[in-house]
Protein backbone atom coordinates (compact mmCIF):
# COMPACT_ATOMS: atom_id res chain seq x y z
CA UNK A 1 0.00 0.00 0.00
CA UNK A 2 0.97 3.55 -0.75
CA UNK A 3 0.92 6.35 1.64
CA UNK A 4 1.57 9.73 0.09
CA UNK A 5 3.39 12.40 1.84
CA UNK A 6 2.41 15.15 3.51
CA UNK A 7 2.46 18.57 1.55
CA UNK A 8 5.14 21.05 2.30
CA UNK A 9 2.51 23.57 2.80
CA UNK A 10 3.15 26.41 6.34
CA UNK A 11 0.04 25.37 8.82
CA UNK A 12 0.71 27.72 12.21
CA UNK A 13 -1.09 27.78 14.99
CA UNK A 14 0.04 31.43 15.71
CA UNK A 15 1.67 33.83 13.68
CA UNK A 16 5.40 33.30 13.13
CA UNK A 17 7.33 35.60 15.64
CA UNK A 18 10.43 37.99 14.90
CA UNK A 19 13.57 36.13 15.20
CA UNK A 20 15.90 36.67 17.47
CA UNK A 21 13.44 36.72 20.57
CA UNK A 22 12.85 39.45 22.22
CA UNK A 23 11.98 40.38 25.62
CA UNK A 24 8.54 39.98 25.01
CA UNK A 25 8.27 36.80 22.67
CA UNK A 26 6.78 34.47 24.59
CA UNK A 27 8.61 31.26 25.53
CA UNK A 28 6.71 29.23 23.72
CA UNK A 29 6.62 30.48 20.27
CA UNK A 30 6.58 29.48 16.55
CA UNK A 31 10.24 28.99 16.14
CA UNK A 32 11.01 27.31 19.49
CA UNK A 33 14.13 25.19 19.54
CA UNK A 34 14.39 25.88 15.60
CA UNK A 35 18.16 28.07 15.91
CA UNK A 36 17.94 27.98 12.23
CA UNK A 37 15.93 28.98 8.23
CA UNK A 38 16.65 25.59 7.41
CA UNK A 39 15.50 23.94 10.63
CA UNK A 40 12.47 26.05 10.38
CA UNK A 41 11.44 25.58 6.91
CA UNK A 42 11.94 21.45 7.78
CA UNK A 43 9.58 22.06 11.08
CA UNK A 44 7.21 23.81 9.22
CA UNK A 45 6.82 22.67 6.01
CA UNK A 46 7.67 18.73 6.90
CA UNK A 47 7.07 17.91 10.12
CA UNK A 48 4.64 19.96 12.17
CA UNK A 49 1.28 18.94 10.64
CA UNK A 50 1.62 14.91 10.76
CA UNK A 51 -0.48 12.57 12.63
CA UNK A 52 1.03 10.68 16.03
CA UNK A 53 1.67 6.98 16.47
CA UNK A 54 2.19 6.89 20.29
CA UNK A 55 3.55 3.48 20.05
CA UNK A 56 4.28 2.75 23.42
CA UNK A 57 3.13 4.85 26.39
CA UNK A 58 1.32 3.70 29.77
CA UNK A 59 -2.23 5.76 29.25
CA UNK A 60 -5.12 3.57 30.88
CA UNK A 61 -7.02 2.16 28.40
CA UNK A 62 -10.12 2.83 31.24
CA UNK A 63 -9.67 5.93 30.50
CA UNK A 64 -9.97 6.38 27.08
CA UNK A 65 -12.91 3.84 27.22
CA UNK A 66 -14.94 6.05 29.53
CA UNK A 67 -13.44 9.19 27.78
CA UNK A 68 -12.12 10.88 31.51
CA UNK A 69 -12.17 14.34 32.29
CA UNK A 70 -10.47 16.06 35.08
CA UNK A 71 -12.29 18.94 37.70
CA UNK A 72 -8.41 20.96 37.75
CA UNK A 73 -5.54 20.75 36.19
CA UNK A 74 -3.78 19.26 38.93
CA UNK A 75 -5.59 16.02 38.51
CA UNK A 76 -4.53 15.77 34.61
CA UNK A 77 -0.88 17.34 35.96
CA UNK A 78 0.41 16.43 38.97
CA UNK A 79 -1.08 12.97 39.88
CA UNK A 80 1.08 10.18 39.34
CA UNK A 81 3.53 12.13 37.79
CA UNK A 82 7.42 11.04 39.42
CA UNK A 83 9.19 13.23 37.08
CA UNK A 84 7.20 16.89 38.65
CA UNK A 85 7.43 14.81 42.27
CA UNK A 86 11.70 14.69 42.11
CA UNK A 87 11.75 18.39 41.37
CA UNK A 88 9.47 19.16 44.09
CA UNK A 89 11.34 17.72 46.37
CA UNK A 90 14.70 18.39 45.58
CA UNK A 91 12.99 22.23 45.86
CA UNK A 92 12.44 21.21 49.60
CA UNK A 93 8.51 20.97 48.79
CA UNK A 94 7.33 18.05 51.17
CA UNK A 95 5.96 14.69 50.41
CA UNK A 96 2.39 16.38 51.31
CA UNK A 97 2.37 18.16 48.35
CA UNK A 98 3.87 15.23 46.00
CA UNK A 99 1.70 12.41 47.27
CA UNK A 100 0.21 13.20 50.05
CA UNK A 101 -3.00 14.85 51.58
CA UNK A 102 -2.82 18.53 50.44
CA UNK A 103 -5.35 20.07 48.36
CA UNK A 104 -5.35 20.12 44.83
CA UNK A 105 -4.82 23.80 44.99
CA UNK A 106 -1.95 23.39 47.45
CA UNK A 107 0.03 20.63 45.39
CA UNK A 108 -0.46 23.42 42.28
CA UNK A 109 0.49 26.46 44.06
CA UNK A 110 3.53 23.99 45.04
CA UNK A 111 4.56 23.44 41.90
CA UNK A 112 4.71 26.97 40.50
CA UNK A 113 6.99 27.65 43.06
CA UNK A 114 9.25 25.21 41.77
CA UNK A 115 8.50 26.02 37.77
CA UNK A 116 11.34 28.85 38.22
CA UNK A 117 14.12 27.08 39.76
CA UNK A 118 13.90 24.04 37.12
CA UNK A 119 15.34 26.12 34.35
CA UNK A 120 17.55 23.71 32.11
CA UNK A 121 15.54 20.82 33.50
CA UNK A 122 13.45 19.38 30.54
CA UNK A 123 10.25 20.11 32.97
CA UNK A 124 10.76 24.17 32.47
CA UNK A 125 9.82 23.78 28.59
CA UNK A 126 7.41 20.55 28.71
CA UNK A 127 5.54 22.88 31.10
CA UNK A 128 5.47 25.64 29.12
CA UNK A 129 4.09 23.51 26.03
CA UNK A 130 1.29 21.98 28.14
CA UNK A 131 0.39 25.41 28.68
CA UNK A 132 0.49 26.81 25.48
CA UNK A 133 -0.89 24.08 23.35
CA UNK A 134 -4.03 22.77 25.48
CA UNK A 135 -4.94 25.73 27.87
CA UNK A 136 -4.11 28.36 25.62
CA UNK A 137 -1.62 30.10 27.99
CA UNK A 138 1.63 31.13 26.30
CA UNK A 139 1.62 34.81 27.51
CA UNK A 140 2.52 34.34 30.78
CA UNK A 141 4.70 31.90 32.30
CA UNK A 142 3.89 29.69 35.37
CA UNK A 143 5.64 31.51 38.88
CA UNK A 144 4.20 31.90 42.27
CA UNK A 145 2.94 35.25 40.92
CA UNK A 146 1.25 33.65 38.45
CA UNK A 147 0.00 30.47 39.96
CA UNK A 148 -3.59 31.74 40.72
CA UNK A 149 -4.36 33.21 37.26
CA UNK A 150 -2.43 29.77 35.15
CA UNK A 151 -4.98 27.55 37.90
CA UNK A 152 -8.05 29.44 37.19
CA UNK A 153 -7.23 29.81 33.17
CA UNK A 154 -6.57 26.52 32.88
CA UNK A 155 -9.37 25.03 34.71
CA UNK A 156 -11.81 27.41 32.60
CA UNK A 157 -10.40 24.80 29.94
CA UNK A 158 -11.08 21.90 31.65
CA UNK A 159 -14.72 23.10 32.43
CA UNK A 160 -15.43 23.27 28.43
CA UNK A 161 -17.73 20.65 26.92
CA UNK A 162 -14.89 19.74 24.16
CA UNK A 163 -12.18 19.29 27.21
CA UNK A 164 -11.64 15.23 27.52
CA UNK A 165 -8.96 12.52 27.11
CA UNK A 166 -10.73 11.99 24.22
CA UNK A 167 -10.21 15.28 22.26
CA UNK A 168 -6.80 16.01 24.05
CA UNK A 169 -5.81 12.80 21.71
CA UNK A 170 -7.52 14.14 18.33
CA UNK A 171 -6.30 17.95 18.75
CA UNK A 172 -3.07 15.98 18.93
CA UNK A 173 -3.34 14.20 15.56
CA UNK A 174 -2.94 11.14 17.66
CA UNK A 175 -3.73 7.56 14.92
CA UNK A 176 -2.43 5.05 16.95
CA UNK A 177 -1.85 4.78 20.45
CA UNK A 178 -0.41 1.35 22.14
CA UNK A 179 -1.04 0.88 25.94
CA UNK A 180 1.07 -1.58 28.22
CA UNK A 181 -0.87 -4.26 29.44
CA UNK A 182 0.30 -7.43 31.45
CA UNK A 183 -1.09 -10.51 29.86
CA UNK A 184 -3.00 -11.53 32.56
CA UNK A 185 -5.34 -8.28 31.47
CA UNK A 186 -8.95 -9.06 30.29
CA UNK A 187 -8.61 -5.92 27.64
CA UNK A 188 -12.48 -5.53 28.20
CA UNK A 189 -11.17 -1.49 27.90
CA UNK A 190 -9.72 -2.29 24.20
CA UNK A 191 -12.40 -4.62 23.13
CA UNK A 192 -14.64 -1.67 24.29
CA UNK A 193 -13.30 1.19 22.51
CA UNK A 194 -12.38 -1.41 19.02
CA UNK A 195 -16.48 -1.73 18.85
CA UNK A 196 -16.95 1.95 18.68
CA UNK A 197 -17.28 3.18 15.15
CA UNK A 198 -17.06 6.88 15.71
CA UNK A 199 -13.70 7.08 17.14
CA UNK A 200 -10.50 7.02 14.58
CA UNK A 201 -7.95 6.61 17.09
CA UNK A 202 -6.79 2.42 16.95
CA UNK A 203 -6.14 2.03 20.69
CA UNK A 204 -4.05 -1.13 20.71
CA UNK A 205 -2.60 -3.49 23.52
CA UNK A 206 0.86 -4.17 24.13
CA UNK A 207 1.94 -7.65 26.14
CA UNK A 208 3.85 -6.24 29.16
CA UNK A 209 4.70 -10.12 30.69
CA UNK A 210 6.96 -8.77 33.41
CA UNK A 211 5.85 -10.18 36.29
CA UNK A 212 6.74 -14.22 34.51
CA UNK A 213 10.35 -13.08 35.11
CA UNK A 214 9.60 -12.52 38.99
CA UNK A 215 11.02 -15.39 40.37
CA UNK A 216 13.49 -13.40 42.64
CA UNK A 217 10.10 -12.03 43.76
CA UNK A 218 7.70 -15.02 44.80
CA UNK A 219 5.00 -13.71 46.67
CA UNK A 220 4.89 -11.17 43.13
CA UNK A 221 4.62 -14.14 40.90
CA UNK A 222 2.32 -16.46 43.02
CA UNK A 223 0.02 -13.47 42.90
CA UNK A 224 0.52 -12.99 39.33
CA UNK A 225 0.15 -16.98 38.43
CA UNK A 226 -3.39 -16.71 40.12
CA UNK A 227 -4.81 -14.24 37.74
CA UNK A 228 -3.24 -15.93 35.03
CA UNK A 229 -5.11 -18.86 36.07
CA UNK A 230 -8.11 -17.07 36.34
CA UNK A 231 -7.86 -15.81 32.86
CA UNK A 232 -6.80 -19.33 31.10
CA UNK A 233 -9.92 -21.09 32.45
CA UNK A 234 -9.07 -22.42 35.75
CA UNK A 235 -5.99 -24.21 34.49
CA UNK A 236 -3.14 -24.52 37.77
CA UNK A 237 0.36 -22.80 36.63
CA UNK A 238 2.79 -25.30 38.80
CA UNK A 239 4.94 -26.60 36.55
CA UNK A 240 7.04 -24.77 33.82
CA UNK A 241 5.20 -25.71 30.77
CA UNK A 242 2.18 -24.81 32.51
CA UNK A 243 3.76 -21.38 32.97
CA UNK A 244 4.48 -20.98 28.99
CA UNK A 245 1.18 -22.89 27.56
CA UNK A 246 -0.77 -20.08 29.66
CA UNK A 247 1.76 -17.66 27.80
CA UNK A 248 0.86 -19.02 24.76
CA UNK A 249 -2.64 -19.28 25.40
CA UNK A 250 -2.90 -14.77 26.47
CA UNK A 251 0.00 -14.02 23.60
CA UNK A 252 -2.82 -15.28 21.32
CA UNK A 253 -5.78 -13.27 22.89
CA UNK A 254 -3.33 -9.92 23.05
CA UNK A 255 -2.94 -10.84 19.03
CA UNK A 256 -6.77 -11.32 18.25
CA UNK A 257 -7.67 -7.73 19.55
CA UNK A 258 -5.02 -5.47 17.72
CA UNK A 259 -1.63 -6.30 19.44
CA UNK A 260 1.93 -5.67 17.59
CA UNK A 261 4.05 -5.30 20.08
CA UNK A 262 5.73 -6.49 23.55
CA UNK A 263 7.88 -4.74 26.06
CA UNK A 264 10.28 -5.81 28.59
CA UNK A 265 11.32 -3.79 31.53
CA UNK A 266 15.17 -5.15 32.55
CA UNK A 267 17.64 -4.24 34.51
CA UNK A 268 20.54 -5.67 31.94
CA UNK A 269 20.08 -8.20 28.90
CA UNK A 270 19.96 -11.92 30.21
CA UNK A 271 21.73 -14.34 28.20
CA UNK A 272 23.08 -16.84 30.42
CA UNK A 273 24.01 -20.14 28.54
CA UNK A 274 23.00 -22.28 31.71
CA UNK A 275 19.27 -20.72 31.02
CA UNK A 276 17.92 -24.40 29.93
CA UNK A 277 14.25 -25.59 30.35
CA UNK A 278 15.57 -28.00 32.51
CA UNK A 279 17.04 -25.64 34.90
CA UNK A 280 14.21 -23.34 34.81
CA UNK A 281 12.04 -25.93 35.79
CA UNK A 282 13.09 -26.54 38.73
CA UNK A 283 13.82 -22.60 39.52
CA UNK A 284 10.77 -22.03 39.19
CA UNK A 285 8.95 -24.49 41.30
CA UNK A 286 11.75 -23.24 44.06
CA UNK A 287 10.40 -19.89 43.73
CA UNK A 288 6.95 -21.40 44.16
CA UNK A 289 7.48 -23.34 46.92
CA UNK A 290 9.13 -20.26 49.12
CA UNK A 291 12.94 -21.84 48.63
CA UNK A 292 16.30 -19.07 48.19
CA UNK A 293 17.15 -18.66 45.33
CA UNK A 294 20.77 -18.30 44.42
CA UNK A 295 21.65 -15.41 42.08
CA UNK A 296 22.81 -17.73 39.58
CA UNK A 297 19.67 -19.61 39.50
CA UNK A 298 18.05 -16.33 38.88
CA UNK A 299 19.94 -15.40 36.11
CA UNK A 300 19.33 -18.79 34.29
CA UNK A 301 15.86 -18.14 34.58
CA UNK A 302 15.37 -15.12 33.49
CA UNK A 303 17.37 -15.99 30.66
CA UNK A 304 15.01 -18.97 29.65
CA UNK A 305 11.99 -16.74 29.98
CA UNK A 306 13.51 -14.06 27.86
CA UNK A 307 14.64 -16.33 24.99
CA UNK A 308 11.13 -17.77 24.79
CA UNK A 309 8.87 -14.68 25.03
CA UNK A 310 10.88 -13.93 21.58
CA UNK A 311 10.37 -16.81 20.30
CA UNK A 312 6.63 -16.11 20.68
CA UNK A 313 6.83 -12.67 19.23
CA UNK A 314 8.39 -13.54 15.92
CA UNK A 315 6.00 -16.01 15.53
CA UNK A 316 3.63 -13.81 15.40
CA UNK A 317 5.78 -10.97 13.59
CA UNK A 318 5.73 -8.43 16.45
CA UNK A 319 7.99 -5.99 17.76
CA UNK A 320 9.73 -6.70 21.16
CA UNK A 321 10.80 -3.95 22.98
CA UNK A 322 13.53 -4.41 25.37
CA UNK A 323 13.91 -1.12 28.15
CA UNK A 324 17.00 -1.70 29.98
CA UNK A 325 19.13 0.11 32.61
CA UNK A 326 17.14 1.15 35.24
CA UNK A 327 17.92 0.99 39.21
CA UNK A 328 15.05 0.73 41.11
CA UNK A 329 13.40 1.65 44.23
CA UNK A 330 16.67 3.45 45.78
CA UNK A 331 15.22 4.72 48.82
CA UNK A 332 13.75 1.73 50.66
CA UNK A 333 12.47 3.86 53.73
CA UNK A 334 9.97 5.51 50.90
CA UNK A 335 9.59 2.43 48.52
CA UNK A 336 7.75 0.95 52.29
CA UNK A 337 6.13 3.88 52.91
CA UNK A 338 4.35 4.92 49.44
CA UNK A 339 5.29 1.96 47.37
CA UNK A 340 7.29 1.86 43.85
CA UNK A 341 6.99 3.81 41.03
CA UNK A 342 7.09 7.28 42.42
CA UNK A 343 10.22 8.65 41.60
CA UNK A 344 13.09 7.31 43.31
CA UNK A 345 14.88 5.45 40.63
CA UNK A 346 17.69 6.30 38.84
CA UNK A 347 20.54 5.33 35.88
CA UNK A 348 21.87 1.82 37.20
CA UNK A 349 25.34 0.42 35.24
CA UNK A 350 25.20 -3.16 34.16
CA UNK A 351 27.82 -4.67 31.96
CA UNK A 352 25.68 -5.07 28.46
CA UNK A 353 27.13 -5.75 25.51
CA UNK A 354 27.99 -9.60 25.51
CA UNK A 355 24.78 -10.66 27.32
CA UNK A 356 23.21 -8.75 24.46
CA UNK A 357 25.22 -10.49 21.64
CA UNK A 358 24.58 -13.39 23.01
CA UNK A 359 20.90 -12.87 23.30
CA UNK A 360 20.49 -11.53 20.01
CA UNK A 361 22.47 -13.95 18.27
CA UNK A 362 21.04 -17.15 19.77
CA UNK A 363 17.62 -16.37 18.42
CA UNK A 364 19.19 -15.45 14.99
CA UNK A 365 20.70 -18.54 14.88
CA UNK A 366 17.64 -20.71 14.49
CA UNK A 367 15.60 -17.99 12.57
CA UNK A 368 13.26 -16.42 15.56
CA UNK A 369 14.73 -13.19 16.03
CA UNK A 370 11.74 -10.53 16.66
CA UNK A 371 11.86 -6.92 15.15
CA UNK A 372 13.67 -4.99 18.42
CA UNK A 373 13.52 -1.78 19.57
CA UNK A 374 15.86 -1.22 22.51
CA UNK A 375 15.67 1.80 25.23
CA UNK A 376 18.92 2.04 27.25
CA UNK A 377 18.63 4.27 29.88
CA UNK A 378 22.33 4.99 30.59
CA UNK A 379 24.30 6.99 27.76
CA UNK A 380 27.53 5.62 28.27
CA UNK A 381 25.98 2.47 26.55
CA UNK A 382 24.42 4.32 22.93
CA UNK A 383 27.85 3.62 20.76
CA UNK A 384 27.28 -0.13 22.28
CA UNK A 385 23.86 -0.57 20.94
CA UNK A 386 23.91 1.86 18.18
CA UNK A 387 26.89 -0.88 16.96
CA UNK A 388 24.95 -3.87 18.08
CA UNK A 389 21.74 -3.09 16.02
CA UNK A 390 23.69 -3.40 12.93
CA UNK A 391 25.19 -6.91 13.69
CA UNK A 392 21.68 -8.26 13.41
CA UNK A 393 19.81 -6.72 10.95
CA UNK A 394 18.42 -8.89 7.77
CA UNK A 395 19.00 -6.61 4.34
CA UNK A 396 14.95 -7.66 4.28
CA UNK A 397 12.99 -5.31 7.09
CA UNK A 398 13.97 -1.86 6.78
CA UNK A 399 16.19 -0.90 10.34
CA UNK A 400 14.64 -4.23 11.78
CA UNK A 401 16.85 -3.62 14.71
CA UNK A 402 15.87 -0.42 16.32
CA UNK A 403 17.84 2.16 18.97
CA UNK A 404 14.91 3.55 20.49
CA UNK A 405 14.99 7.34 21.60
CA UNK A 406 16.06 8.64 24.31
CA UNK A 407 13.90 6.61 27.50
CA UNK A 408 12.78 8.47 30.85
CA UNK A 409 16.06 10.45 32.41
CA UNK A 410 17.43 10.60 28.50
CA UNK A 411 13.96 12.00 27.20
CA UNK A 412 15.36 15.12 26.59
CA UNK A 413 17.61 17.66 24.97
CA UNK A 414 20.30 16.58 25.43
CA UNK A 415 19.68 12.68 25.96
CA UNK A 416 17.97 12.72 22.45
CA UNK A 417 19.99 14.41 20.68
CA UNK A 418 22.86 11.90 21.66
CA UNK A 419 21.15 8.73 20.90
CA UNK A 420 20.36 10.36 17.49
CA UNK A 421 23.81 11.32 17.07
CA UNK A 422 25.30 7.94 17.97
CA UNK A 423 22.44 5.99 15.39
CA UNK A 424 23.85 8.72 12.63
CA UNK A 425 27.02 7.67 13.07
CA UNK A 426 26.92 4.45 13.57
CA UNK A 427 23.91 3.65 11.79
CA UNK A 428 21.20 5.00 9.43
CA UNK A 429 19.00 7.74 11.30
CA UNK A 430 17.22 7.43 7.99
CA UNK A 431 15.10 4.37 9.37
CA UNK A 432 14.73 5.39 12.72
CA UNK A 433 11.27 4.84 14.10
CA UNK A 434 11.30 7.73 15.93
CA UNK A 435 9.65 9.38 18.72
CA UNK A 436 7.06 8.20 21.76
CA UNK A 437 5.53 9.70 24.91
CA UNK A 438 6.93 6.78 27.19
CA UNK A 439 3.91 8.41 29.09
CA UNK A 440 0.84 8.20 31.83
CA UNK A 441 -0.42 11.66 30.92
CA UNK A 442 -3.05 12.55 28.31
CA UNK A 443 -0.95 15.67 27.47
CA UNK A 444 2.12 14.11 27.02
CA UNK A 445 2.02 14.25 22.66
CA UNK A 446 4.30 17.83 23.26
CA UNK A 447 6.48 15.63 23.34
CA UNK A 448 6.57 14.68 19.65
CA UNK A 449 6.31 17.98 18.72
CA UNK A 450 9.36 18.58 21.53
CA UNK A 451 11.45 15.69 19.48
CA UNK A 452 10.38 16.65 15.32
CA UNK A 453 11.85 20.34 16.70
CA UNK A 454 14.99 18.63 17.75
CA UNK A 455 15.49 16.72 14.97
CA UNK A 456 15.04 20.02 12.43
CA UNK A 457 16.87 21.85 14.55
CA UNK A 458 20.07 19.18 14.41
CA UNK A 459 19.20 18.72 10.49
CA UNK A 460 19.35 22.24 10.03
CA UNK A 461 22.25 23.08 11.55
CA UNK A 462 23.81 20.53 9.10
CA UNK A 463 22.28 22.07 6.42
CA UNK A 464 23.80 25.48 7.23
CA UNK A 465 27.01 24.26 8.39
CA UNK A 466 27.04 22.76 4.70
CA UNK A 467 27.49 18.87 6.16
CA UNK A 468 24.35 18.11 4.23
CA UNK A 469 22.64 19.23 1.10
CA UNK A 470 20.26 21.98 1.37
CA UNK A 471 17.50 20.06 -0.32
CA UNK A 472 14.44 20.18 1.18
CA UNK A 473 13.07 17.36 -0.61
CA UNK A 474 16.18 14.90 0.40
CA UNK A 475 16.26 15.94 3.75
CA UNK A 476 12.35 16.76 4.17
CA UNK A 477 11.29 13.58 3.55
CA UNK A 478 14.01 12.21 5.63
CA UNK A 479 12.34 14.03 8.67
CA UNK A 480 8.65 13.02 7.84
CA UNK A 481 9.92 9.02 7.79
CA UNK A 482 11.63 9.48 11.20
CA UNK A 483 8.26 11.54 12.38
CA UNK A 484 5.50 9.32 11.08
CA UNK A 485 5.72 7.02 7.58
CA UNK A 486 8.72 5.07 9.14
CA UNK A 487 6.60 3.94 12.43
CA UNK A 488 3.63 3.28 10.11
CA UNK A 489 5.50 0.69 8.04
CA UNK A 490 7.68 -0.63 10.19
CA UNK A 491 4.46 -1.80 13.32
CA UNK A 492 1.88 -2.89 10.83
CA UNK A 493 -1.10 -1.06 11.93
CA UNK A 494 -2.64 -0.11 9.07
CA UNK A 495 -2.48 -3.75 7.36
CA UNK A 496 -5.96 -5.02 6.31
Amino acid sequence: MHFARAESTVLCDFPRTPSPMTTATPLIHDNFLLGTDAARELYHSHAANLPIIDYHCHLSPAEIARNLRWDNITQIWLYGDHYKWRAMRTAGVSEKYCTGDATDWEKFEKYAEVVPKALRNPLYHWTALELARYFDISDVLLSPSTAKEVYERANAKIRGADFSCRSLMLQSKVEVVCTTDDPADTLEHHIAIAAEKDFPIQVRPTWRPDKALAVDRPPVLRAWLEQMSVVCGGKEIRRIGELLEALRTRHDFFAAHGCKLSDRGLETIYSDPAGTEEVAAKVFVKALEGERLTQAEIIAYKSFMLHELAVMDARKGWTQQLHYGALRNNNSAMLAKKGPDIGFDSIGDWPAAEAMSRYFDRLEQTGRLPKTIIYNLNPSHNEVIATMIGNFQDGETAGKMQFGSGWWFLDQLDGMTRQMEALSQMGLLSQFVGMLTDSRSFLSYTRHEYFRRLLCDILGNDIERGYIPRDYKLVGGMVQDICYYNARKYFGFYEV
